[in-house]
């Protein structure tokens, strides 16, 4: 009895693990993936390059998944196009799951084909066996191949495709720009920000970090307001603001903005992970993770702006009460004490005062100390010329 109540305490602690963790959408290592119907992606990473063979007689095809598509004949190999990108990698309709494009195969005598981009060819994938089950293979077969032209080829592939994964909230994007997407595009976390790196990690200076997300507006009223949490705990305070913190819903027309605000408590040698959920109803979580640096300590969010104000306000109230006391005092001057000009001007006195003493006591210059001035210049500067006859009356005058 006690080890079947602990068999269903474990499977009920599991379950609440699972219902409780969040999976990320990571776009997968290569562009061999796709996202069927439901938005649900398959990633075909582990297919790519696989060869697929089938023989037709006088002509045999190949094709590798995800790279290329050619036949082979007596006359050599003739290459039906290469695989370019996810954009040609699509879902199907009808019994075909999904769809694979190959472009720029050879040229010679399909110059005019499909935008002069040679041969092409398309492949139609079928999740599961042949109609006819005639795969023999775990690993799949080609089921039909067909000449549309001379220069398109038509091939039909059977392969066992897995369990799908996540369902992708498509045309959501958040960028460090209103018009880019380097943290996440079309759903899917770049790489760089599924996990801590430090060779992206902000700088200590850095304190704020500005994110801006779009969305399809048929769509945009899905998105929830994100969630952070911060690896380690303690340390790092993180605080969310702007039009995304308070949930209003993104479009491409009108991005909103996400502040993510980080003070460093703690200094450590090992990077801290700011990580991001964003919720969105009816689909799998967009989820990314940013990487602060914490070299040294940093002051309590706010108490530098918090100085500067308190600065401005006290400079704004000296600069006012300074203009009204030189006001009064400019009137006072000129209506009571009938002083005019520049000695009506409040502080003159104390001014002259200040220079009078730095200057050694000069002030100033009356008209008869400028005329004694000048006079005694003169006489430093040019000596009296006396005769001898002066100079007797001057004895007999002064003299005994």
């Amino acid at each position: 009895m006690n080890r079947r109540i602990s068999f269903y305490l474990t499977v009920f602690t599991a379950l609440l693990y699972h219902i409780g963790s969040v999976d990320s959408v990571v776009v997968p290592a290569t562009n061999c993936y796709v996202l069927d119907n439901s938005s649900h992606i398959y990633d075909f990473s582990n297919w790519n390059g696989h060869l697929f063979e089938y023989d037709g007689g006088s002509t045999d095809c190949a094709i590798r998944f995800c790279k290329d598509v050619e036949t082979r004949s007596q006359s050599g190999y003739v290459g039906f196009g290469k695989f370019e990108g996810f954009n040609y990698f699509v879902a199907g309709s009808e019994r075909y799951n999904f769809v694979q494009e190959f472009y720029n195969g050879d040229l010679q005598h399909c110059e005019t084909s499909h935008d002069k981009r040679g041969r092409t060819a398309q492949l139609n994938i079928i999740c599961g066996d042949c109609p006819n089950a005639q795969c023999k293979s775990e690993l799949g077969c080609v089921c039909n191949v067909s000449f549309e032209s001379d220069c398109r080829i038509i091939v039909e592939l059977a392969i066992p495709c897995e369990k799908p994964g996540s369902r992708v909230f498509e045309g959501f994007t958040v960028g460090y720009h209103p018009r880019s997407w380097e943290i996440v595009y079309n759903g899917m976390t770049q790489y760089g920000y599924e996990k801590a790196y430090k060779d992206y990690s902000f700088d200590t200076e850095q304190s704020r970090v500005s994110l801006y997300m779009t969305a399809v507006a048929s769509l945009s009223q899905l998105v929830q307001k994100p969630t952070v949490t911060v690896s380690p705990k303690t340390g790092l305070e993180v605080t969310l603001s702007g039009s995304a913190a308070t949930g209003s819903p993104p479009t491409t027309l009108s991005p909103t903005l996400l502040n993510i605000d980080c003070i460093c408590q703690t200094a450590r040698d090992d990077p801290y992970e700011v990580q991001l959920t964003i919720p969105v109803e009816g689909y799998d979580p967009i989820q990314f993770s940013l990487t602060k640096m914490c070299e040294s300590k940093q002051n309590e969010a706010g108490t530098s702006s918090k100085g500067w104000a308190l600065f401005g306000i006290f400079s704004c109230i000296f600069f006012v009460i300074s203009t009204l006391f030189c006001c009064g005092g400019f009137i006072y001057k000129t209506q009571v004490q009938r002083q005019h000009g520049i000695d009506a001007l409040p502080g003159m006195t104390i001014l002259s005062a200040c220079l009078e003493t730095v200057s050694g006591g000069g002030g100033y210059m009356r008209a008869d100390d400028f005329n004694g001035a000048y006079a005694s210049q003169a006489s430093w500067t040019r000596e009296p010329v006396s005769d001898a006859g002066s100079s007797r009356k001057s004895e007999r005058r002064y003299g005994t």
